[in-house]
């Protein structure tokens, strides 16, 4: 008989996977702007013993014109290995790419050659609104049940947006997840507590309020995403809302900790309508419900309106604008992306609710554009968006583009693209990889990163 063996990319609990053996290559999707060229999965090289160190090694094109990548994930991850819908014969072999703009989703094959992936299955987005009734998916997420997808609004690109499902063999669309949607209309990150039976999700706004770039009055009105919502995982029913009030707005990225014995997590809120902050925030358990507590501000920055974007300069400061956040794999760092100013933070959450400042670096920025010892030019633009840590904690690689429509609004002259790695110090500090600076083709911008083998915003555990 033959044997079977979970992928040995599976680790029943976040200890384990943090003594797996270091990625050798990062996947990063990058998009056209201009919507001239296709899109792209690129191939990077992040073995610093390889002679092509730090370089792009391969790409492969879209089928399409106009997706614009944006997140993706894989098929199948070490939340296969849980108890209460094991699956541990799945294999982590399949990227799942999708566009936000066109509800394309593309599957994507990187075995036999980690180096060499195929486009295997392309699912048109008619297919989605069919079998979902959404469109725009955003976050892809492997989770017990299957791929879990969020979406940013129906069919028709309204609200509500939500949650769906697909097979992680086969890529059937399986169908819409909410059984008892509640009060919720917008949709962003999907993440959960699979030891506590909850899922959580964020909110950003409806696709006719972002895709051409963020509408101030909407921005100023309080109308964008500003709630979390908490679900019973497994009866599929919306539990309970926490509104952050008016002040604040688009409410992002979801980081649970990854030990599930524990029931808190992070989420960024980009901007305060009171003083340009950015802000961090504790979802914990509080008696029998959920509730929030702020742990970390972050201030604009005091600015000459002359080197301000239209957006700003009335405002006279550069805000910080925290577009992505991730956490370690031992639930000891947070890093903190500030798109805005050009940050990169690594706080110290061993106390979730005391953070310590103990890393931070300055690359791009509004009006910093602050360079990198591995640039050509002195001025950098963009800044820290989406940030990847490796499983034991010691890399992390960023890239500079947040949206194209988004991207011009807050950098007028374009972002011209790039992705760095950080070597992080087991108690605390970050500096650049001077030999790692990955100057992106003209005709594309990065933004998401995946690792090969996993990494610490890809995979949940059922065993601490």
């Amino acid at each position: 008989m033959v044997t079977w063996k979970p992928d040995p990319s599976f680790y029943p609990s976040p200890r384990m996977a943090m003594k797996a053996a270091p990625e050798t290559l990062a996947y990063v999707v990058a998009f056209d702007p201009a919507r001239a060229v296709p899109d792209e999965l690129a191939v990077v090289d992040v073995d610093p013993k390889s002679p092509s160190y730090g370089q792009i090694v391969n790409t492969l094109a879209m089928p399409n014109v106009g997706d614009e990548l944006h997140h993706f994930g894989w098929n199948a991850c070490s939340s296969c290995l849980c108890p209460n819908a094991p699956h541990p014969h799945a294999e982590r072999r399949y990227l799942v790419v999708p566009g936000l703009k066109s509800s394309r989703i593309h599957i994507i094959d990187t075995k036999p050659d980690g180096r060499n992936p195929s486009i295997v299955k392309v699912i048109e987005p008619g297919e989605v609104a069919e079998r979902t009734g959404y469109s725009r998916p955003h976050t892809v997420h492997c989770g017990p049940e299957g791929i879990y997808v969020a979406a940013l609004g129906n069919a028709e690109g309204k609200a509500p947006g939500g949650v769906f499902l697909m097979d992680h063999e086969t890529f059937e669309v399986r169908g819409q997840w909410e059984m008892d949607r509640g009060p919720q209309q917008l949709s962003y990150d999907v993440w959960w507590h699979l030891g506590h039976d909850t899922l959580v999700t964020s909110e950003w706004g409806t696709p006719d309020t972002f895709e051409n770039g963020l509408v101030p009055e909407i921005l100023l009105g309080a109308k964008y995403g500003r709630r979390l919502h908490f679900w019973d995982l497994h009866k599929r029913k919306h539990l309970q809302t926490i509104d952050f009030g008016d002040k604040y707005q688009l409410l992002f990225e979801l980081r649970p900790a990854h030990d599930p014995t524990k029931a808190y997590g992070f989420v960024n809120c980009v901007l305060s309508l009171e003083d340009l902050s950015s802000s961090i925030w504790v979802w914990h358990r509080d008696g029998e419900k959920w509730g929030v507590t702020k742990v970390i501000d972050i201030p604009a920055e005091p600015a000459d309106a002359d080197q301000l974007p239209p957006m700003l300069k009335g405002f006279n400061a550069v805000p910080p604008l925290v577009t992505d956040i991730d956490l370690s794999m031992d639930d000891r760092f947070l890093y903190v992306s500030c798109w805005g100013t050009g940050d990169l933070h690594q706080y110290d959450v061993s106390d979730p609710f005391k953070p310590k400042l103990t890393g931070k670096v300055r690359i791009g920025g509004i009006v910093s554009r602050a360079s990198h010892p591995g640039a050509k030019n002195g001025a950098l633009n963009g800044g820290p968006q989406m940030v990847e840590i490796s499983r034991d904690g010691r890399r992390v690689y960023f890239t500079n583009s947040l949206y194209g429509a988004i991207d011009e609004q807050f950098y007028p002259d374009g972002v011209s693209g790039w992705m760095v790695k950080l070597d992080a110090q087991p108690d605390g500090g970050i500096a650049f990889d001077e030999k790692f600076y990955v100057e992106w083709p003209k005709s594309h911008r990065p933004h998401q990163v995946r690792l090969q083998g996993g990494d610490c915003s890809s995979d949940s555990y059922c065993y601490p």
